[in-house]
């Protein structure tokens, strides 16, 4: 091919290389490259396009003209003769600095490369490269400083093809990969960096050499051969590389090691994640007095941010009341006996199988992980667990074989102390979460179960508070005296929900002269020991002044006096006696609820009682009402527990306790008792219930002298 088409020749592959014309634009169009050639007389032969642009002569104007006499300032021209001869005579090449008369009469420094030429007739002829020195100068400052600032940089750097395969890579990219540059050149990043997502790297780095727009900053975490033990972390950055006419050449690539900033930001995050958990462990644990409801809430706090799976189990001598001070623990020996109370686990696994099940007792030996822990009241963590330690985790084989196929890889247990006791353990597995317990996880427990602790404690004395109460009250409760006469009566007496205090309600059926009856229900203001401590005085005075044949309305202002001294000062009674051969009932209610008469075909009804104060107030007159109670009528006592909630209105809950009435029909009084508490009643209410339920029988023996 000839002419212009003669140039766009195809690219051709020669041992692997590509070979084709170059585009315009490289490293030699940016010099200006000016070729000349002089004949051995010193006459210009050859000119090109580059030597006018240089020196301002055309070719016409050049050819066949004497270079030295056409290029030369008169004071240089004997120079330039001698330097023409030297290389002309001697063959050697000549390179420097030599000022050239341009066209336009001023001079310029060009650098040479002057070489003698020889050509098939055996003729000499001499070959001129010139460029301007400035330019030249300023191209090799600039490669200078670049290959200086590649080599010495701590910034790791890499060059890449189009074909995003590395061409260079400096020092500090070799210190950063742990690869010498050998293990990169003609490789491609995935395949000399395989810890990377090559298929998303390749993707980005395609997109910078698409449209040149930097990718700045990208934050990649692995493992290098230089540190395959430990994580790393690295900014990176690409840029494209362009050539003098804005061609894309390659990518350049920037690697600065960030490690210390990725795991200082990570300790942070940890930090601000931990006070996360305390701050909701602050909120979430310790809601109730209910001993399991606290465990329950400290193991799930702890799940799933600390451990996947969680204990909370309690020395069971601490629930019997016989807690014992750290110093006496350490000297133990022998098994330690636990209760459990709660367990979590962030997801179905059978480690849940090998805990303890909550409110069962679980013995164990001094080489036990837990034992050691509330033993030493210090933390135990075995941040790797093997087949031994696993068996020193685990209550027997079995569970240890559960542990083992869950997964559980690492224990941490730490002690629940609380105004110096060790009340138990928080006991904390790891499976899923593939990173060991830490010393940072170690202190968090540790002040979670101290947080917890407090928690645990006050509900553990408050159930033992709870428990003496009920215990005090329920020896204080009456059973039904065998020699009533002419009265069946039924009782029940239920303690508020587990997470209530105990309160000072009561009743009592006392037998009077003549074959009477008296009824008592009455309620203590307040709840715990002092309320069941006033409660049992109140019936005891209640009882003696019943014996001494009383009115209702004097009883009741003998109590009024006796309440107003004791603590506390507040009670609400009613009082009833009923006489049998009268078929009658008086009562007096010092700021009860109202009785209930329920007849046989009839409506339940409230008996309407005049008002009166509580009792402890003082000052105001009890009075009484007389009402008829015939055979088959009951009389219903109760106290405000039975009826009273949080969400309604009195006038509403005495209307439930009258519709349900009207449903018993001919039911028993036993059976009518339990149909009142488990419809009325809710489980967890958070009062006392006292209930009593008389029906006169009918059955009256024959007084003396009757016929």
């Amino acid at each position: 091919m000839g002419g212009a088409d003669g140039l766009r020749a195809e690219r051709e592959a020669v041992d692997g290389a590509e070979v084709g014309p170059s585009p315009v634009g490289g490293l030699l169009d940016v010099l200006g490259v000016a070729a000349i050639v002089v004949d051995a007389d010193g006459r210009v032969v050859l000119w090109s396009p580059q030597a006018e642009e240089l020196v301002g002569y055309s070719a016409h104007e050049a050819l066949g003209k004497y270079a030295a006499r056409l290029l030369v300032a008169e004071e240089h021209f004997g120079l330039a003769l001698r330097l023409f001869e030297q290389v002309m005579t001697t063959g050697q090449s000549w390179a420097g600095v030599f000022p050239v008369r341009r066209k336009d009469g001023t001079t310029r420094r060009l650098e040479f490369r002057n070489m003698r030429l020889l050509d098939d007739l055996g003729d000499f002829y001499a070959l001129g490269l010139a460029t301007d020195r400035e330019k030249l100068r300023q191209v090799e400052r600039d490669l200078a400083l670049s290959v200086r600032l590649v080599d010495q940089s701590p910034i790791g750097l890499a060059v890449l093809g189009p074909d995003l395969r590395y061409v260079a890579v400096n020092a500090a990219l070799e210190r950063i990969d742990g690869l010498g540059a050998e293990a990169h050149l003609g490789r491609t990043v995935g395949e000399v960096l395989p810890y990377l997502d090559a298929d998303r790297t390749e993707a980005a780095m395609r997109r910078v050499l698409e449209t040149g727009v930097p990718l700045l900053d990208r934050q990649v975490v692995g493992r290098a051969p230089a540190d395959p033990d430990h994580d790393h972390a690295w900014s990176v950055s690409m840029y494209r590389l362009e050539d003098v006419a804005g061609r894309a050449i390659g990518l350049a690539i920037s690697v600065v090691d960030v490690t210390d900033r990725y795991r200082a930001t990570a300790e942070a995050e940890r930090a601000r994640d931990r006070l996360a958990v305390v701050a909701d462990a602050s909120v979430r644990i310790g809601t109730t007095l209910d001993l399991e409801q606290t465990a329950r809430e400290l193991a799930d706090v702890a799940v799933p941010e600390l451990a996947d799976i969680a204990a909370v189990d309690v020395l069971d001598r601490v629930l019997e009341g016989r807690p014992s001070r750290m110093t006496a623990l350490s000297d133990e020996e022998g098994p330690a006996v636990f209760r459990a109370l709660a367990v979590s686990a962030a997801y179905r696994t059978p480690a849940v199988e090998a805990a303890d099940p909550p409110g069962e007792l679980a013995r164990y030996g001094a080489d036990r992980l837990v034992t050691r822990c509330v033993r030493t009241a210090r933390p135990v963590r075995e941040a790797h667990l093997d087949e031994r330690t696993l068996s020193c985790v685990a209550r027997d084989r079995r569970a240890a074989d559960l542990l083992a196929e869950a997964g559980v890889h690492s224990y941490l247990a730490v002690p629940l102390i609380a105004r110096g006791e060790v009340l138990g353990a928080l006991d904390l597995k790891r499976a899923r979460n593939p990173v060991p317990f830490s010393e940072d996880d170690t202190l968090l427990a540790c002040e979670l179960a101290a947080r917890a602790a407090v928690c645990i404690d006050n509900a553990r004395l408050y159930r033992q508070q709870r428990e003496t109460a009920l215990t005090l009250q329920r020896s204080m409760l009456p059973e039904t005296p065998r020699d009533l006469v002419g009265l069946e009566v039924a009782s029940r007496y239920q303690p508020a929900g587990a997470r209530s205090e105990v309160g000072g309600d009561w009743f009592d059926i006392i037998p009077l002269s003549d074959e009477r009856t008296a009824l008592v229900v009455g309620d203590v203001m307040g709840s715990g020991i002092n309320a069941a401590t006033s409660m049992g005085r109140l019936r005891t005075a209640t009882q003696t002044l019943a014996r001494l044949d009383l009115e209702p309305a004097e009883v009741l202002r003998h109590l009024d006096e006796i309440t107003a001294g004791m603590e506390p000062s507040l009670a609400t009674c009613v009082y009833a006696v009923y006489d049998p051969h009268r078929a009658e009932c008086r009562l007096c209610t010092a700021g009860h609820l109202p009785p209930v008469v329920v007849r046989g075909g009839h409506t339940p009804v409230l008996v309407d009682l005049p008002t009166a104060p509580p009792l402890g107030v003082g000052g105001i007159p009890f009075r009484e009402v007389t009402v008829d109670l015939e055979p088959g009528d009951r009389l219903v006592l109760y106290t405000d527990g039975l009826i009273e909630t949080r969400e309604h209105d009195i006038d509403v809950r005495l209307d439930a306790l009258l519709a349900l009435l009207r449903t018993l029909g001919d039911r028993s009084l036993e059976e009518s008792c339990d149909r009142l508490l488990t419809e009325l009643r809710h489980p967890g209410d958070h009062d006392d219930v006292a209930l009593l339920m008389a029906c006169p029988s009918g059955r009256l023996p024959r007084r003396r002298g009757e016929d």
